[in-house]
């Protein structure tokens, strides 16, 4: 929690205030035995009616001052933890958008899900309950003591007998529950995930009938997270008719030697009643501090994972002093790159050596896991490579400014990912600003989205669900396309984007593209030699090396892997 406070810091004021507040209510509700003692003294025994009615009429302006005490400092525990958790959330969504892929992989999508939600939240109530009853705990219970004190020193050792119960109590119930507390977050973390990979993966669960299987994974998640709920549950339904029963004893043993002293006449009825009435607010007291005990572990956990994430540096940032790559030419050269994703215990890239000129399309080919998408990765600064250098216009890419050196590139990945929205917001979303009506139909009419665009009722303005789950994985794959092109960025990277599109519609788009974009500089990861067989230099990988590097025909030649890759798809009369 501490690594949090400085969020609280501009609500200093509003706490201040809600600790005066606490202290009039405290002194509000201590002073209602003395009048209640005195109506039974010196107005009931003696029959003097003025006097009821003045302590009366006392006790009813002090109810309603505790009371409208009790309303303001609950507005006021709203609004600072509203305020300090708006800012948190803010905060930590901003964080979140710097991460790179690296800190992506630390942290999973769902748990940073959970952290934005779920744990703030648990901060949230703490912050309230923490106005709300740890400042004014200490003030009762400590009131509560001195006023009981004062009307009668000799049954003092009750307090202390029940303070002790208590504090045994509270301790007991801290050290069983904690442990179980630092499970609850991460069990949540689990179950999310679950959902998650359940609802993205819907068609793969049902096309395989795994659904009971699926079933029996989410009930063992959810039976785990319900018996350590279950478990917290029944250790705080333990602690309330606990602290019920020392309250009572209390009672009890509070009017059975105050009916001693009575009787022997060393204390009078109403100081008796009023010594009760202190230490029920004495075990109050202690009452909201238990369950603040049970609170604060819970909301610790959760404070802790979202310090944790608002406190990671992101492995690619901004140099202190940044060079700006405008106007950019899109010469992007690999100088000897080698790259190994963090944790990992070798290279996936080796000693990636080429030149990729404006106006030229470079493709990369190669068997699965060969390292075609990690090259491109690099160009956008996704990762850092380990050795070497990736230079643009002859500069070092990590010399410029991250957010000119994406302006610079287009870049279509391998999942084309759509938001929620329509198509006019989608395609514009590289430039929603200047982005005109007409360059984003030529952006689809090059991307040849518009050939489904306009059997739609609504066109541009037809609504894209989330992730684009209302349209095929080809038209996807196509307005991810046509996005990038509104951008018309120097460099273009195109990460296995023509997957899901025919041949014809493939051959379409690329002559569209070669046509509209000839002076850039493209990328292109594919798997199909189709795609590629025309591009000015194909480099070929396997096992994250260079294992050629040419044009088709110098490939087919010379590049056994090449030559492999191309004869298993096509015929040696189609290749030629």
């Amino acid at each position: 929690m501490t690594r949090l406070m400085k969020y609280c810091t501009p609500y200093v004021a509003h706490v201040l205030l809600a600790i005066a507040l606490l202290f009039g209510q405290a002194y509000c509700d201590l002073s209602l035995p003395d009048y209640m003692s005195d109506i039974i003294n010196n107005g009931i025994a003696s029959g003097n009616t003025g006097v009821i009615l003045n302590a009366g009429g006392k006790m009813l302006i002090i109810a309603l001052i505790s009371a409208a005490c009790s309303v303001l400092v609950s507005l006021i525990a709203a609004r600072v933890a509203a305020g300090v958790c708006q800012t948190l959330r803010l905060d930590l969504f901003e964080k979140i958008e710097t991460f790179s892929n690296a800190e992506f992989d630390k942290f999973s999508t769902s748990s940073l899900i959970t952290r934005t939600t779920n744990d703030i939240t648990q901060v949230q109530t703490l912050i309230v309950m923490v106005i709300r009853m740890v400042f004014y705990a200490p003030i009762l219970g400590t009131g509560g003591v001195i006023h009981a004190l004062s009307k009668s020193r000799s049954m003092s050792w009750i307090i202390a007998l029940t303070v002790f119960c208590l504090l045994l109590l509270v301790l007991f119930m801290f050290v069983v529950a904690l442990p179980k507390f630092r499970m609850v977050q991460n069990l949540i973390d689990r179950l999310n995930l679950i959902v998650r990979e359940n609802l993205e993966g819907m068609l793969v669960i049902r096309a395989f009938s795994t659904q009971n299987f699926e079933e029996r994974r989410f009930d063992r998640a959810n039976m785990d997270l319900t018996e350590t709920n279950l478990f917290i549950n029944r250790i705080m339904s333990f602690m309330m008719p606990t602290m019920m029963l020392i309250l009572n004893l209390t009672t009890v043993l509070v009017v059975w030697v105050g009916s001693l002293q009575v009787s022997a006449l060393h204390l009078q009825v109403g100081d008796m009643l009023a010594f009760m009435q202190y230490v029920m607010q004495i075990i109050f007291a202690f009452l909201m501090m238990a369950m603040m005990f049970i609170m604060i572990p819970r909301a610790s956990v959760s404070a802790e994972r979202i310090a944790d994430v608002l406190e990671t540096n992101p492995s690619i940032v901004n140099p202190e002093n940044p060079k700006t790559p405008e106007p950019c030419r899109g010469l992007v050269r690999f100088e000897h790159v080698s790259f190994r994703y963090p944790a990992a215990e070798e290279d996936v890239l080796h000693d990636i050596d080429f030149t990729a000129a404006p106006g030229q399309t470079t493709a990369f080919i190669g068997s699965t896991g060969s390292g075609k998408s990690t090259v491109v990765n690099l160009l956008p600064r996704f990762y850092d490579p380990m050795g070497g250098r990736v230079t643009l216009d002859g500069v070092d890419i990590r010399e410029f400014d991250l957010h000119l050196l994406r302006k610079q590139i287009g870049y279509v990945p391998q999942k084309g990912m759509l938001f929620s929205g329509t198509i006019q917001s989608n395609l514009a979303y590289a430039d929603p600003e200047t982005a005109t009506p007409e360059e984003i139909s030529e952006a689809a009419q090059i991307a040849q989205a518009m050939e489904f665009i306009e059997t739609k009722p609504d066109r541009f303005e037809t609504e894209i669900a989330q992730g684009g789950s209302n349209v095929s994985g080809g038209q996807k794959q196509r307005l991810s396309i046509a996005r990038a092109l509104v951008k018309k960025p120097q460099i273009y990277i195109f990460d296995d984007s023509f997957s899901a599109l025919d041949f014809k519609t493939d051959a379409k788009l690329r002559a569209a593209l070669h046509e509209k974009t000839g002076w850039a500089t493209t990328l292109i990861v594919a798997q199909r030699i189709s795609s590629i067989m025309y591009a000015d230099q194909i480099i070929v990988l396997d096992n994250g090396r260079i294992a050629g590097k040419g044009t088709h025909r110098e490939l087919m030649e010379n590049c056994e892997v090449y030559r492999e890759i191309a004869l298993s798809q096509l015929s040696k009369e189609e290749l030629a």
